[in-house]
């Protein structure tokens, strides 16, 4: 267990000590006197940090966002990955790596490239998409105020779709296959095997997917800062992580590491109430 200890806390424990630490200082200007000059250093300041996080209006307003992401991206996902999962464990489908292998492939592009090429696909100017819907009278502002939240979703929908269905096939070809042929002799039909069998015996996976997702939106990031590039009303503040990257670049004021170390913890620890309150709910309508 050592190599695995070891790297797990290089990558892992470590960094979150030292965020935390960090998190009580932040950097102030010292010397210099009436001729200027001087220099920055990390000074104690407390809870001052998260108080400017939990006070910042531009932290909730980006909370709202995906939280809203989150409301409308992850069902839609969940409830596409489980349909292809059925879909795949049926005997409809032949060929089923190939088809599994194709669902998986939008996940192995990087997330970073992956919003990269649906910014092309949005381009009003170069887009295949929007140029085919022009032509048949449908213009379409991928980039509108009301619809940019949408196109961002599109993505992550598009990217994580096939993880999540490998979650629940794996899930669907754990069942027994007694019971399967059990329900036949009773005289179950495709539908009812699937309904009364194989959606009870996911309920495991989909609550692993639905947590992952929620924590995963909650960290938003790639495809509003991509999209930042084509949309200038993306503000630098849009999603938490943005605003905890450009405060520590120094884009936003306070800057540094120690607000931004603040915004992340915040974060993390918003990410776990919601992850926590999911939980409990699924657990109180499974005992119901």
């Amino acid at each position: 267990m050592a190599p695995f200890v070891i790297l797990f806390a290089i990558v892992f424990i470590i960094p979150i000590i030292w965020a935390i630490k960090s998190s009580f200082y932040q950097q102030v200007a010292v010397g210099g006197g009436a001729y200027g000059g001087g220099q920055l250093v990390n000074q104690f300041v407390g809870l001052q940090n998260f108080q400017y996080v939990i006070t910042s209006g531009d932290f909730w307003a980006g909370i709202g966002r995906v939280l809203i992401y989150t409301v409308i991206q992850v069902p839609i996902m969940i409830i596409a990955a489980l349909a292809l999962a059925m879909l795949l464990d049926s005997f409809l489908v032949k060929h089923v790596t190939v088809f599994r292998l194709s669902y998986f492939l939008p996940y192995a592009i990087p997330g970073v490239v992956a919003s990269i090429i649906w910014v092309f696909l949005y381009n009003g100017q170069i887009s295949p998409i929007v140029k085919g819907l022009a032509a048949l009278g449908i213009n379409v502002d991928f980039f509108a105020n009301n619809v940019v939240l949408a196109s961002m979703a599109n993505i992550t929908t598009w990217t994580f779709t096939g993880y999540n269905m490998l979650i629940f096939l794996a899930s669907l070809q754990a069942i027994p296959h007694d019971l399967y042929e059990a329900a036949r002799i009773d005289g179950a039909n495709g539908f009812q095997i699937a309904m009364k069998i194989k959606l009870p015996n996911v309920r495991g996976a989909a609550l692993l997917a639905m947590l992952l997702s929620i924590v995963g939106t909650i960290q938003l990031f790639n495809e509003p800062q991509v999209m930042q590039t084509a949309d200038p009303g993306i503000s630098s503040s849009y999603t938490p992580m943005m605003m905890a990257l450009n405060t520590s670049r120094g884009f936003l004021t306070p800057k540094g590491d120690g607000p931004a170390s603040a915004i992340a913890i915040v974060m993390a620890f918003i990410a776990g109430i919601l992850a926590m309150i999911y939980a409990l709910v699924e657990r109180k309508v499974n005992e119901s």
